[in-house]
């Protein structure tokens, strides 16, 4: 059986899918949901949001509701369909490659020795005042997350969204630690490649010898 691989627009769409599974929504409440519940690991504006409702209305996945209200514009609500719903679920169980790593910041870690140290030390410490934000930002995110599973027995959809939350941060904090390391390693270049020639050898397993054919064999 083939793997079918996803393109960020598609994902996109199927992240849709699943918040509208939860609820009917308008394109409005989508940009909220997105805002306070996935943007440590996904992001879309209010217009990327808009076309894809619009094709899959197109294409059936989901139906809008108008909902007249007096003294304001007319309430569009967007429900997921039956066809809505098998597409989100053929999704959810189909296996999803890993996705190629582009990474900006690398690209100039990589080619920075063309800058004076003193100019990688300034990139280094933006950068972690950068991550630093963000840490705080999903701490916030965190502290109503776990006070809001305090409130009674959570349920697996909690679990699981509170899970991304964890991952968010345990990426930044490991960034954090890795830049702090760069950033003590570049004030003495060898003493500091020697150092990451040690971190790297942690995290390379020693190489296992083969097994001899007959080896647990009994004469």
């Amino acid at each position: 059986m083939g793997v079918v691989l996803y393109t960020p627009d598609m994902s996109l769409r199927h992240a849709v899918l699943g918040f509208l599974s939860l609820r009917p929504l308008t394109g409005y409440d989508l940009k909220k949901y997105f805002d306070a519940g996935v943007r440590h690991f996904w992001t879309a504006d209010q217009a990327q949001i808009y076309r894809s409702l619009s094709q899959m209305a197109d294409e059936g996945l989901v139906e809008v509701h108008v909902i007249a209200q007096d003294s304001r514009p007319d309430r569009k609500e967007h429900h997921i369909t039956p066809a809505g719903l098998a597409e989100l679920d053929k999704w959810l169980c189909s296996p999803l490659e890993p996705q190629a790593i582009r990474v900006p910041f690398l690209v100039k870690v990589f080619f920075a020795s063309r800058l004076p140290p003193g100019d990688t030390a300034i990139m280094l410490d933006a950068r972690v005042a950068a991550a630093d934000r963000q840490l705080d930002d999903l701490r916030r995110v965190a502290a109503q997350a776990t006070a809001a599973l305090a409130q009674g027995p959570p349920t697996i959809e909690e679990l699981l969204a509170t899970a991304t939350l964890e991952n968010g941060i345990r990426h930044v904090v490991t960034e954090l630690e890795w830049l702090r390391d760069l950033r003590r390693d570049l004030d003495d270049v060898p003493v500091g490649a020697l150092r990451v020639q040690q971190r790297l050898n942690t995290m390379v397993p020693p190489d296992q010898p083969d097994p001899s054919p007959h080896q647990g064999d009994r004469p």
